[in-house]
């Protein structure tokens, strides 16, 4: 099924939808040729992606997804939808298989989008072709990392929901702190924050800062863990990390644990641009997406 999106800057995509667990999720399905998946996280939707897919469409299949109350997808309630990420590595699983892909997937991950893609890939290693990791990660908070006050603060009981959910601040907030060599185009914001208009609406953003798991009982700390154990079933696998240095959560605590990882990854530092790095170095960025996924042998690398 597919429609034609409303306009925002940049997003001239067609929409199509798929029913995973009874709700719509949205998603974009541009070119043809070897998949690319793309992998938002919060509070984010396919709109990150909007640079990236026409600078590999011409040879590629991208695809792109919004998370289940995020984006265009639905946005249910408590009720209706357990937003946890296991709910939310199931979903993708569920989406993937109703693709019938038959081709190795190049997965491009950012923020939350790493830890629901990694834990997607370490459970089908055979599946994956290439991985492009942007400002995220896939494994427990390192030890030496401090909560961001940021976080800390939209986890707090009752003055969370009025923060992020009344008053949008997480939203807001993002397009504001999320790029650093220049402010966001005020268009842009509006888009960026668009799907998130009300209080109902605003549910997943809540949601997704609540589940982060800290701490050994919270109830997502399983599922990071055991995609955490199963990271080396990847290392051989080619990987491109592109990494705006000033951002403040996911900043050179997470960088130096994926190169202790994988120490034969592609890459890319930009020390001026912070967390939405396709924002901040998209023209020096997607390039060499584009080279790493033209010229790099997909699939496991000998040792």
């Amino acid at each position: 099924m597919s429609s034609t999106s409303p306009t925002w800057p940049d997003y001239s995509f067609a929409s199509h939808f798929a029913e995973i667990g009874g709700h719509r999720l949205h998603y974009l399905d541009e070119g043809r040729g070897a998949p690319v998946v793309m992998v938002h996280g919060n509070p984010n939707w396919t709109y990150y992606w909007r640079n990236l897919i026409p600078a590999l469409s011409d040879h590629y299949r991208c695809l792109a997804l919004d998370h289940i109350g995020c984006g265009l997808s639905d946005k249910p309630s408590d009720r209706d939808y357990e937003y946890t990420l296991a709910r939310r590595v199931a979903d993708f699983d569920a989406w993937i298989a109703g693709l019938n892909l038959t081709e190795p997937i190049n997965l491009v991950v950012h923020d939350w989008g790493g830890m629901i893609g990694c834990a997607w890939a370490v459970q089908h290693p055979e599946r994956i072709a290439r991985l492009v990791v942007l400002n995220t990660g896939a494994f427990p908070l390192p030890k030496t990392k401090p909560v961001p006050w940021q976080l800390q603060l939209a986890r707090t009981p009752l003055l969370g929901a009025l923060l992020v959910r009344g008053l949008s601040a997480f939203s807001l907030g993002a397009v504001r702190s999320c790029v650093t060599r220049a402010p966001m185009p005020q268009d842009v914001g509006r888009a960026y924050c668009a799907p998130y208009d009300s209080w109902a609406h605003r549910i997943a953003v809540h949601r997704f800062v609540q589940d982060i798991p800290l701490e050994p009982g919270d109830r997502s700390m399983p599922v990071v863990a055991e995609t955490a154990a199963g990271l080396h079933k990847l290392d051989h696998h080619p990987m491109l990390i592109g990494w705006g240095e000033k951002d403040f959560v996911f900043d050179d605590h997470f960088l130096q644990e994926w190169l202790v990882r994988f120490p034969r990854a592609e890459l890319h530092r930009f020390p001026d641009c912070g967390h939405y790095v396709l924002e901040d170095a998209g023209p020096q960025l997607i390039p060499r997406i584009r080279q790493f996924l033209d010229t790099t042998p997909a699939g496991r690398r000998e040792s």
